[in-house]
């Protein structure tokens, strides 16, 4: 018997239906004679609430709803890396080819039917598939090998009775069939608010890498970690967020543009292609999955997205990958939530949003993690999370930022008057924290030696030194210093000029590695211990403020890492203090 209820109110996204047989929460539904997606968010005696991910324009009250008995699911397979999606999954780059907008009831799978895969079997007849082990591989791209894998059901478990020889397959051709009659394809479904199992979760011990200074010398996250960056508006929130996506150490980036501007995401969609991987110099979107989902767009389909992206990001971790989930920004994400939510009539939290905020941000966090997947062969993945926060007038302590600052491992906060300044990344060093120094301490004693942490311990100490006596300044002023408080005051505002702040528009700044950040900090270093000694020698401040030291020290910034040591070294031993006397 079909499951269909009748349509009996409309209130924007949110669509009230009646019907004489059960339902189950988050059950997909189709509403009106479009058949718009929606899920069943609210159930009371024979009705629901259901939640439409389209505009519900011209729906009527008696339209029917039909019932599907399923979650909402997106498929899973080869073809996923370099596509577009939309916030429920549908392929924006097949619809541009068709039409301009996006059709009212218009469903497609993100996985190209009509495209061939080279399969390569990696099991055989006999034997056992258990949910998770490796099919067989596709090299989906240069460089990138997709397994397929078995799809996570119980009762899956069964030995191949047929598996498909090498070859070219189309993604939902039967690949394998098992001894209980179950047939496999490529593609997989999963429900995209459930997180996918694991066999165990390890340990926060690698450090990600973003190549940006200020984050991975004072505030580094670890690889399955979280971040969030806060910041009101102008102050860097997505092109920080861009600049990661390019150059941190994740193999797979999963980009969100939850609820942003749409030019926004043309820039994403326009520049991207055309960047080269760092790694490996083919496209950056080869390795890239963006769910495009703007401001304009319905504005249900904005929490779907985030649950959507996390799915795919945990399905490529199930291959053994780190992936980087990029979302800009939840605070878009939780006024849809507010939205719906008052539509729904339910009691308002603080500022509105609904009381179980902190709850639904908890369940998109905790998806993070480093693991290791089910299935054979052995391997080990992760899924990093950093997300933007927009809090309005920039005010840290509306409830969007405080849920996420408690549920987030670092926390990166942009500051308006640094962004003012032009400095950027507008990270403010005094407000930003990681809760990941004590685990990564080992990781990078690993790659740079213990003599990294005494630079890191020299730049926090000098930073805070400088702030000391910018205060002291504030007060007495400057002329009332001791020659050495008043380099340390200059030399203070070096570290911040030329280390922290980075040039996103320099080829040769806008990624700094770890050794050069290295060789950066202990050039600093030798720069004030010659500085100091030369002062305490009878050399007269003025004299050293009228050395070119900021002028060369951006020079050498500008060098690429393989010359910069060598440049380094020369201008360090060219510089005479000695001789500057009283």
């Amino acid at each position: 018997m079909d499951r269909v209820g009748t349509v009996t109110a409309i209130s924007g996204p949110v669509v009230r239906a009646r019907f004489p047989f059960p339902v189950r929460p988050y059950e997909v539904a189709y509403v009106g004679h479009d058949r718009l997606l929606g899920e069943a968010i609210r159930i009371s005696k024979g009705s629901a609430d259901v939640q439409v991910y389209e505009a519900t324009d011209g729906v009527r009250a008696g339209e029917p709803v039909y019932f599907s008995g399923e979650l909402l699911s997106v498929d899973l397979g080869p073809g996923l890396l370099g596509s577009v999606l939309d916030g429920i999954g549908r392929p924006l780059a097949l619809l541009a080819d068709r039409e301009v907008y996006i059709g009212r009831g218009w469903r497609e799978s993100p996985i190209p039917t009509d495209k061939k895969w080279p399969f390569k079997p990696r099991l055989k007849v006999g034997d056992i598939a258990m949910p998770g082990t490796v099919l067989g591989n596709v090299a989906e791209k240069e460089g990138f090998i997709h397994m397929v894998m078995v799809p996570f059901v119980p009762e899956i478990q069964s030995e191949i009775a047929w598996i498909a020889p090498e070859g070219e397959y189309r993604a939902f051709d039967q690949i394998c069939r098992l001894s209980n009659g179950i047939e496999l394809t490529m593609v997989s479904r999963w429900h995209v608010r459930e997180p996918r199992p694991v066999a165990r979760k390890l340990g926060l011990e690698i450090s990600f890498l973003a190549g940006q200074r200020v984050l991975d010398t004072l505030f580094p996250i670890a690889l399955g970690g979280s971040a969030v960056i806060p910041g009101g508006f102008g102050t860097g929130k997505t092109v920080t967020q861009q600049q990661l996506a390019k150059y941190c150490n994740a193999d797979i980036i999963v980009y969100i543009g939850c609820g942003e501007r749409g030019n926004e995401m043309t820039e994403v969609l326009e520049e991207f292609p055309r960047l080269a991987d760092p790694k490996s110099g083919l496209p950056l979107m080869d390795r890239t999955v963006l769910i495009a989902n703007t401001s304009n767009m319905p504005v249900a389909a904005r929490e779907a997205s985030v649950y959507l992206g996390m799915t795919i990001a945990e399905y490529f971790r199930d291959m053994g990958k780190n992936v980087a989930i990029i979302a800009d920004s939840t605070s878009r994400w939780a006024e849809a939530l507010r939205e719906i939510s008052g539509r729904l009539g339910e009691m308002p939290g603080e500022e509105g949003y609904p009381a179980y905020l902190g709850s639904r941000l908890a369940q998109y966090y905790e998806r993070a993690g480093r693991a290791v997947p089910l299935g054979e062969p052995l391997r080990e993945g992760s899924v990093t999370v950093i997300n933007a926060v927009s809090p309005a007038g920039g005010d840290f302590s509306e409830p969007v930022t405080q849920a996420s600052l408690r549920l987030s491992g670092a926390f990166w906060a942009l500051d308006k008057s640094l962004a003012q300044q032009r400095h950027f990344p507008a990270i403010n060093w005094r407000q930003s924290y990681t809760l990941y120094e004590e685990d990564l301490r080992d990781h990078f004693v690993q790659l740079l030696g213990r003599e990294w942490l005494e630079l890191k311990m020299f730049l926090n100490e000098t930073l805070e030194r400088g702030q000391e006596a910018l205060e002291i300044v504030q007060l007495v002023g400057r002329d009332a210093l001791a020659d050495e408080d008043r380099w340390l005051l200059l030399f203070a505002e070096l570290l911040q000029t030329v280390y922290l702040q980075q040039n996103a528009f320099d080829p040769a700044d806008a990624y700094c590695p770890l050794s050069k950040q290295k060789a950066m900090l202990a050039l600093l270093r030798s720069l004030d211990e010659k500085v100091r000694a030369s002062l305490s020698g009878g050399t007269i401040y003025e004299q050293i403020e009228a050395l070119p030291i900021k002028q060369e020290l951006l020079r050498l910034r500008s060098l690429p890492v393989e010359d910069f040591e060598v440049e380094a070294k020369h201008w360090i031993d060219s510089i005479r203090l000695g001789d500057l006397g009283r």
